[in-house]
């Protein structure tokens, strides 16, 4: 009996999508929840599962295919105890991968396909030997370097080869045209996941009177405090004591303060949020992604930090779900990590306020009439003007700084 493999229900706000790579080939024996394909939306990577064993006779779309919710994908044969003829395997060759590129990743495996490579003479360079992007494409420069005298300057014994057709170019096709050097230059298609975020950074600046206003704050007592407990808190909850969450704690307690910063524009109205739902900015390798911590105020320091990493665990692996990333009143981006010292983050669109924090560095400060030194962190508060004013964006900063130089605020509820 034929059982359908079909696109799983997308949300509301998901059209589409599309389909990245197959993980069996036509023919293959595929056990019940074998991840069989891969599909990418705007906002995540779905994992389309084999709803029963057997054979998968049959592959309906092919890689790069933009399919919507309850599309035929494939169909598995229940009943059949040996894979398909090499005939009907090979009708579905265009849709399969090989054997030896089940280990590539996505890009890899598109540039390997489009340049009609071997993927086993090439030397990889990341963990266990796996390929880069980077290998695929310093061999396509090597190739071109080899191959470009030798087509300049035929030899005397061969008559000079007729002039080749130019072929079109492909997506992720490498070129090289200087004649002092080889300048590569590739042109891949964007992923859905990059062009959603410049859809939403562009409609963010374009639709909101964006300000930014600074402060500093010392990290000291922050600094003592995380040192003398998180090896106890380590051993109580199994997980680290960070930075994270004193920042969210102290954003917590500067919105109930300033409700404005918690709250969004819907057409001319203004909705206030009863709840606190936090946007921790999380950058992976398709791009930025803004996991979100629902009822954060209701969590203790091991609540935060314990979600957080597993957030980060699923943004590597590409197993966020929707409601991962659902809703959110108010967004963290720590560019800290990647070494910034200052920047003006942008909104996070219907949230009219995001905080960003910055690198720690030993700084010379005035206190009590002497100069010490003492580790700083500058702090970015964006805001949408039209809801937020001045007074309060200062106010709510300085509120933050207030918790995080005195932790007592946030132990004591005070």
């Amino acid at each position: 009996m034929s059982i359908e493999v079909l696109v799983p229900t997308l949300p509301e706000s998901v059209a589409d999508a599309t389909l990245i790579t197959w993980h069996k080939k036509a023919g293959e024996t595929v056990n019940k929840n074998d991840n069989l394909v891969d599909l990418e939306t705007d906002k995540v990577v779905l994992e389309v599962t084999a709803p029963d064993s057997g054979v998968l006779s049959q592959i309906l779309k092919l890689d790069g295919s933009i399919v919507t919710s309850g599309e035929l994908l494939a169909l598995i044969d229940t009943q059949a105890t040996a894979p398909v003829t090499e005939a009907a395997a090979s009708s579905n060759s265009g849709a399969s991968e090989t054997a030896s590129n089940l280990a590539l990743s996505p890009s890899v495996r598109r540039l390997v396909q489009e340049n009609t490579l071997d993927p086993s003479a090439i030397v990889g360079t990341g963990k266990s030997g796996r390929l880069t992007k980077s290998d695929i494409l310093e061999h396509l420069s090597k190739q071109s370097a080899v191959q470009a005298p030798t087509e300049a300057v035929p030899t005397p014994s061969t008559p000079p080869p007729a002039e080749p057709i130019p072929a079109p170019i492909t997506p992720a096709e490498t070129i090289s045209t200087s004649a002092a050097g080889h300048r590569p230059e590739q042109r891949v298609p964007m992923t859905r996941l990059r062009a959603k975020v410049a859809e939403r950074l562009l409609q963010a600046q374009q639709n909101a009177a964006m300000l930014t206003t600074f402060n500093e704050v010392n990290m000291q007592n922050v600094i003592d405090l995380r040192n003398q407990y998180k090896n106890r808190f380590e051993e109580k909850h199994k997980v680290k004591l960070g930075f994270m969450s004193f920042f969210v704690k102290a954003s917590i307690e500067a919105l109930k303060k300033f409700p404005a910063i918690n709250a969004s524009i819907d057409g001319n109205d203004i909705i206030y949020h009863g709840y606190y739902d936090l946007g921790i900015a999380v950058s992976t390798p398709r791009g930025l992604i803004v996991p979100v911590l629902h009822d954060v105020d209701q969590l203790d320091f091991a609540g935060i930090e314990k979600t957080i990493v597993d957030f980060g665990e699923k943004a590597r692996a590409g197993t966020l779900s929707y409601d991962d990333l659902k809703g959110g009143t108010f967004t963290i981006t720590n560019g800290g990590v990647f070494g910034s010292m200052l920047s003006t983050p942008i909104l996070n669109p219907p949230q009219c306020a995001i905080l960003g924090m910055h690198a720690i560095k030993e700084r010379a400060v005035v206190e009590n009439g002497q100069i010490v030194i003492r580790p700083i962190m500058y702090l970015a508060l964006s805001y949408d003007h039209r809801l937020v004013d001045g007074r309060e964006a200062v106010q709510f900063l300085v509120t933050i700084k207030e918790c995080l130089e005195s932790p007592a605020h946030l132990l004591l509820n005070i």
